[in-house]
């Protein structure tokens, strides 16, 4: 008798003590997953309210402008009255950065960058100064790309550094900020050295910018400490977030078994119930946002100074031989012209349209969603001394300037951004082998894509560890950007997790539905959980 009494007893003690143990470790999880849904709650009502406005703004209040760029013309030799030389001999010029040749107000003009880094605009009829040149031709290209001849200039301002309503996402810099009399209270941005429109924001966009820039990316961070604290901020809260999503996956997805025993006894009705089942269906989104958007934010730490990465080595006016006005070049394609240095030897880089080398020219469709297509152009480099084109110049200039922007030149402050020097046992970046080289005439999906603003580039593609590619602007001699394998994947993770381009497939409206949606989700799941802990209080 005494032995079955011991048998039994021993069987009871281990199952009372699991019980005990189980039901203090779902104590413990139900406290925690509501102290940490407490401390996120005003976080991610922030991120999702802020990130559901931004397909609902591109959807619906999408701004229009009349042109986004502008076309590159023919310009008639017989204009060219004096050639650039001359043009700065005659204004007492002796040294410049670079020129090229603008058309505005029915006048061309030669563009010069002094080597203070200004440009001034000399007509190449006349050779005379156009005062406040850069001024009025960021007024023009304004103008040209709203079609609006009409409504008044209040303010024209030239922007030297990213602010909260011109975004590093714009990418140009300087540019000049030309906000007109309108009811809509437009704002253009543009870039005269290379003609381009950077942005343009009406009131309803500017507003979405502020928002989204102080409710999303927490800029008012920045205004009371500075951005390695918000950005610390963000990843500390981001992970808690995910933390209280993989609580509600452990609480009502593994251990679902228990829960539902319980509620078999004393069933869930209303509130809690809603917040369970949309809970673990929403928990998953939860993650992927968290995930990727504090991944995204460890990119940030570092200031941007892609802008500032430009080679502009100082020209001699008098050592300048030969006339850019009397080159031997097809004059009938002739689009424009720069200057550039290159192993000792000065070229003229003369951009000219695309010679029509098909047999059969593609019909032209009478369809208006059928966008005009952008002409081609050709690029070839003229010796200033012999007068003759020197062939594939265009991909051995890119591949110098690389050399330059890493480790083959001596570096300016600007030039500091890409250093190799830490890593002795690197090869010289100019004995690396390249693995491709090619012109980008459009944007390529996900490795050079719209955001990066500059074409055509010019890609480079180096056998490093970390496969590094290079892209190069060499009409500014600019280095658009550089993407390493680090960057692909975290490029990768925030487009796919984040922007949910797994569903591109469905088209844009579908996706950015389902990110609305996803959003939705997790905002309506938190606020439920707010009220259920205000209804227990």
């Amino acid at each position: 008798m005494s032995k079955e009494t011991n048998k039994k007893s021993s069987k009871k003690i281990p199952k009372t003590f699991g019980t005990k143990f189980i039901k203090k470790i779902k104590q413990d999880m139900y406290k925690w997953h509501r102290v940490i849904g407490l401390i996120t709650i005003i976080p991610v009502i922030f991120w999702t309210f802020s990130g559901l406005m931004h397909p609902f703004m591109a959807h619906f209040f999408k701004p229009e402008i009349a042109h986004d760029k502008i076309e590159q013309s023919i310009i008639d030799k017989s204009q060219l009255h004096y050639s650039i030389q001359e043009v700065l001999l005659k204004n007492e010029i002796s040294q410049f950065k670079n020129f090229r040749i603008v058309t505005f107000n029915n006048a061309t003009y030669y563009q010069v960058k002094t080597i203070l880094g200004e440009l001034w605009y000399y007509d190449a009829s006349t050779a005379k100064r156009l005062e406040n040149g850069d001024r009025k031709y960021a007024e023009w290209l304004s103008r040209y790309f709203l079609d609006d001849q009409k409504s008044p200039v209040k303010n024209s301002e030239i922007v030297t550094e990213f602010t909260s309503q011109y975004k590093y996402v714009n990418r140009y810099l300087p540019v000049y900020k030309l906000s007109f009399d309108r009811p809509d209270a437009m704002q253009v941005y543009v870039e005269t050295s290379s003609s381009k429109l950077a942005t343009y924001n009406p009131t309803s966009r500017q507003f979405f910018i502020w928002f989204f820039d102080t409710f999303h990316n927490w800029s008012f961070i920045d205004a009371i400490s500075n951005n390695s604290v918000r950005i610390i901020t963000m990843i500390f809260l981001l992970s808690i977030i995910g933390f209280s999503a993989l609580s509600g996956i452990l609480i009502y997805g593994l251990l679902w078994k228990q829960f539902k025993k319980t509620d078999s006894v004393a069933p869930k009705k209303g509130l809690r119930k809603y917040h369970r089942q949309i809970g673990i269906w929403i928990s998953l989104f939860t993650l992927t946002f968290a995930f990727s958007g504090a991944y995204h934010a460890t990119t940030k730490w570092a200031p941007y100074t892609l802008s500032q990465m430009v080679y502009e080595p100082t020209f001699v006016t008098k050592e300048i031989p030969g006339a850019n006005n009397n080159l031997d070049l097809d004059w009938s394609r002739f689009q424009n012209i720069s200057i550039i240095t290159l192993n000792d030897t000065t070229y003229y880089r003369c951009q000219l349209l695309e010679n029509e080398n098909k047999r059969f020219k593609k019909p032209k469709s009478d369809s208006k969603w059928n966008k005009k297509e952008d002409s081609k152009s050709e690029v070839v480099y003229i010796n200033a001394t012999t007068n003759k084109i020197t062939p594939n110049l265009d991909l051995e200039y890119a591949e110098f300037l690389a050399y330059y922007f890493t480790d083959g030149a001596p570096k300016a402050s600007c030039c500091e951004m890409i250093d190799t020097s830490e890593d002795d046992s690197q090869p010289s970046f100019e004995n690396i082998k390249l693995l491709e080289s090619k012109v980008l005439t459009d944007f390529e999906s996900r490795e050079y894509g719209f955001v990066n603003k500059r074409l055509p580039v010019v890609k480079l593609a180096y056998d490093t560890p970390e496969k590094t590619t290079y892209f190069i602007e060499t009409s500014t001699s600019r280095l658009a950007a550089v993407i390493n394998n680090s960057d692909k994947v975290e490029g990768y993770s925030f487009a796919i997790l984040h922007k949910f381009l797994f569903m591109d497939w469905a088209g844009k409206n579908i996706r950015d539905l389902a990110t609305v949606l996803a959003a939705l989700s997790i905002l309506i799941v938190s606020v439920l959980g707010f009220i259920l802990f205000l209804k227990k209080k």
